[in-house]
């Protein structure tokens, strides 16, 4: 439906300006004169505006109506891209891009429960994945597109074209998505208590940590490309376009995924991340099994980030709009450990290869919450099987397990 589209024009945006500084971070390095590994910290800038913003935003935002908010954020976005686009100098980029990543998370946890509200119960899953899916289309289209511009009329010109995307879809909700109120009753205290239930932790760690993996090879895939399989900096956007292929495959298997068996499937999607991780550290001076093993990390990895998202929305009972906001918290703060490990073994000396086998580490580590989670779930669902008195747990009790 429109309503969905307009939101997920804003995913479109937001995966755009997240996602096109990797594929520009030489240019970025050049054009604010600092070295690559520096340049990363730019990438945990944004992300670490996402993991501060999205809970305190979404906390204090919960009353508000739903489509104001989503204006709003929007709007931020677009202020935090035009800052980007005529930043200075390297400490007013960081300050710039910490800006442009605060309404990130808010943004998908407002939209992913309007959408959700949109559709049967059972279908929940498939509408916040198709909101998602921007993000990932994002991936396809914009980041490569974006990179090229920036590759050809410098850096800046990509943040100014993500301002014309933000702008657009302010317009796009103001003219499709109903208006909805918030929740009067919600409290700042109430929203936050979500973080005092054990399953929304364990759930946060898995993206943490297992995320992680992901962004320890995608923050440097322009060096990985170009100095380890030895391709001209031209194939760089079609690397990004087949990445962004398997973001779309991975974010669509999600909802259906999602709507099958959530916790089986974050555990699958996990483990193949870990797997895929580990093959492209082996292969990545071949062209083609390079690019092939790219596409497998971002179908896993973008399949795991929908899985989580669902399954913290699942978990974080009515706080559903701050669970779906910390999940961005907890893969954008996955950014910022990935792009900073993946920088440490490369000033280290260990080569352009060595971040993946680093995020291969990492998605292994994310194993370890899962398998806390994975305990803790199976003690509430034979709780839940006693209540019942039957041996079968009540399945919209189970829902919140």
């Amino acid at each position: 439906m429109a309503a969905v589209v307009a939101l997920a024009l804003g995913g479109f945006a937001i995966g755009t300006t997240e996602f096109v500084t990797m594929g520009l971070l030489p240019d970025i390095a050049d054009g604010v004169g600092v070295d690559i590994p520096s340049a990363g910290h730019v990438i945990s800038a944004y992300a670490l505006g996402v993991v501060v913003g999205a809970p305190v935003i979404a906390a204090l935002s919960a009353r508000l109506p739903r489509r104001a908010l989503l204006v709003g954020l929007m709007g931020a976005l677009l202020v935090g891209n035009v800052l980007t686009a005529v930043a200075p100098g390297y400490s007013t980029l960081l300050l710039a891009r910490f800006v442009a990543g605060l309404p990130h998370g808010a943004y998908f946890g407002v939209a992913s429960l309007v959408a959700a509200s949109l559709v049967a119960p059972h279908l929940r899953g498939r509408a916040v994945s198709s909101v998602m899916l921007g993000l990932s289309v994002a991936l396809v289209a914009g980041v490569p597109a974006a990179t090229w511009l920036g590759q050809t009329v410098g850096w800046r010109g990509a943040y100014w074209l993500v301002v014309v995307l933000a702008a657009a879809t302010v317009a796009a909700v103001l003219a499709v998505v109903p208006s909805m109120p918030g929740r009067p009753e919600a409290t700042v205290r109430g929203e936050l208590g979500a973080l005092r239930r054990p399953q929304v932790l364990l759930t946060l760690g898995v993206g943490v940590v297992g995320f992680g993996g992901m962004f320890a090879l995608y923050s440097y895939i322009a060096p990985v490309v170009t100095d380890v399989a030895g391709l001209s900096r031209g194939t760089l956007p079609v690397v990004l376009f087949v990445y962004g292929i398997g973001g779309v495959v991975g974010t669509a298997l999600a909802g259906r995924l999602g709507d099958w068996s959530l916790f089986r499937s974050v555990v699958g999607a996990l483990v193949t991340l870990m797997v895929m991780l580990a093959v492209v550290a082996l292969v990545a001076p071949s062209p083609v099994a390079l690019v092939v093993g790219v596409f497998l990390v971002s179908v896993s990895g973008s399949t795991l980030a929908i899985l989580l998202q669902l399954r913290l929305m699942e978990t974080a009972g009515e706080a559903q709009m701050l669970g779906a906001a910390l999940n961005h918290s907890a893969l954008n703060l996955a950014n910022a450990l990935g792009a900073w490990a993946g920088g440490l073994v490369i000033a280290a000396g260990l080569g352009f290869r060595a971040p993946s086998v680093v995020g291969a580490g990492l998605a292994a580590a994310g194993l370890v919450p899962l398998a806390l989670s994975a305990v803790l779930r199976r003690r509430e669902l034979r709780a839940l099987e006693r209540e019942a008195g039957a041996g079968v747990p009540d399945p919209a009790k189970v829902s919140v397990a």
